[in-house]
């Protein structure tokens, strides 16, 4: 004999088992571990927005038109125009006359004089009473203060291209707060006039001196030029 009520539950159950089995499944409550034994986050029917997320990957990865353009190179500045001492190897002319109030024709032109049996002189000596005071010939650098046997004390100075140097020496004295490395201009005071050194102390005078220095740039080395025919010269008068 059929019993149907028995029949009906039984379906029931098995409904009851399906639907427990779809919730289980797909559940926004019920979490599920990984192969590590970490829990997983419940499965949503949407993933969270973050709106933060283009910007992160567009920090992390720029476009080729978002990377900056590397700046052209810089045109090369213009040189300027070479002096005569350094396109044509000459040495400055019209050169102040190194001490103060001496005249171009009150000169004498000592270069290449004997001293000795063995040395010529390389230098001018242009003849003033101790103390007056020495100017600089051009602009410049002071390369050097120095103290020696022969021209006692001496100041090297360096024209602006380094191609010559300026020597003055037997002075009696330096110009107050005067260094090395200091530019100086035309006719400012490096010191005064003495005779230090091997110079005559009835005579002082200064022992000024011009040389072509070498690719160096040793102040105490180079090839001695006449002074004489470099220093300006008094203009002449209107008859």
């Amino acid at each position: 004999m059929k019993r149907p009520g028995i029949w009906i539950a039984l379906i029931a159950v098995l409904l009851l088992v399906n639907v427990a089995w779809f919730v289980w499944q797909d559940g926004p409550l019920v979490q599920r571990t990984t192969g590590d034994g970490l829990a997983a986050q419940p499965v949503t029917s949407a993933p969270p927005a973050f709106p933060d997320d283009a910007v992160a990957v567009t920090r992390a990865s720029p476009s080729p038109t978002s990377q900056a353009t590397p700046a052209a190179p810089a045109a090369p500045p213009t040189p300027a125009p070479a002096s005569p001492a350094t396109s044509t190897g000459a040495p400055p002319t019209d050169l102040l006359v190194p001490v103060q109030g001496v005249d171009f024709a009150a000169l004498h032109d000592t270069f290449d004089d004997a001293r000795g049996s063995e040395r010529r002189h390389e230098a001018l000596d242009i003849m003033a009473p101790a103390g007056t005071p020495v100017l600089a010939v051009a602009d410049g650098t002071i390369e050097k203060l120095f103290t020696s046997d022969r021209g006692g004390l001496t100041i090297y100075q360096f024209e602006p291209t380094g191609t010559y140097a300026y020597y003055y020496a037997h002075l009696q004295a330096y110009a107050p707060g005067i260094v090395e490395g200091q530019p100086v201009r035309r006719g400012d005071v490096l010191g005064t006039v003495g005779s230090t050194g091997n110079a005559d102390p009835a005579a002082p005078h200064l022992h000024f001196a011009i040389f072509r220095l070498t690719p160096e740039k040793q102040w105490w080395t180079g090839e001695p030029v006449n002074p004489y025919p470099l220093l300006q010269r008094p203009a002449p008068t209107t008859p």
